[in-house]
C-alpha cells in the first residue's frame, strides 16, 4: 500500500530521488536518525491532522520540532488535531511510522514547516516504517506541491 504508492508517485512525476530501504526500523525520529546516521532534526516528520472543516492535511516538520499551538491556530484557524492510528492509515494510505507527503489521496494537502529550511537535506519516510528519501527542502516542496507555513516552536 504505502511504499508502492510512493514508488508510483515518484515514477509519475519523474522524481529521481532514490528511496532508501533500511534493514532496521525508521518509524520514529530517533530510530530514523540512527539508521540513516543523521541528526534527529534532519528527519522530516510527517504529521496527519484534521482541520475544523473535516478536511485532512499532512504537515511536515523537522524531526525535533514541536507544534506551536498559537502559530498553528493562526495558520489554520483551529487547534491541531492529530489523527488516530487507524484514521492515519485510512486518510493518508500510509501507516503510522511511514507517513509521508507522497502518494496521498486527492484532497489531502501538504504543508511544509519553515523549520525544514535550516537543513541542506531532510529525510521524510517513503510509506513504510523502514524507509526514507533524501531531499533538499526546495526539492521537497516541488515534489509535494507543499505550501510553506511557520507553525513550530
Amino acid at each position: 500500500m504505502g511504499y508502492e504508492t510512493v514508488v508510483q508517485y515518484f515514477k509519475e512525476r519523474n522524481i529521481p530521488n532514490e528511496i532508501i530501504l533500511l534493514d532496521e526500523s525508521s518509524a520514529t525520529v530517533e530510530l530514523a536518525a540512527k539508521a540513516l546516521g543523521r541528526e534527529p532534526g534532519e528527519i522530516a516528520k510527517s504529521l496527519a491532522l484534521e482541520l475544523k472543516d473535516g478536511s485532512h492535511i499532512v504537515l511536515v516538520v523537522m524531526g525535533t520540532a514541536r507544534i506551536s499551538n498559537q502559530k498553528y491556530k493562526q495558520a489554520f484557524q483551529c487547534k491541531a488535531k492529530m489523527l488516530s492510528f487507524d484514521d492515519t492509515l485510512a486518510v493518508t494510505g500510509h501507516p503510522v511510522g511511514g507517513v509521508c507527503p507522497f502518494g496521498l489521496p486527492d484532497g489531502v494537502k501538504v504543508y511544509l514547516d519553515e523549520s525544514l529550511r535550516q537543513f541542506k537535506e531532510v529525510f521524510p519516510a517513503a510509506g513504510t516504517g523502514n524507509s526514507a528519501v533524501c531531499f533538499t527542502p526546495e526539492e521537497l516542496q516541488r515534489a509535494t506541491d507543499g505550501v510553506w507555513v511557520d507553525v513550530t516552536q
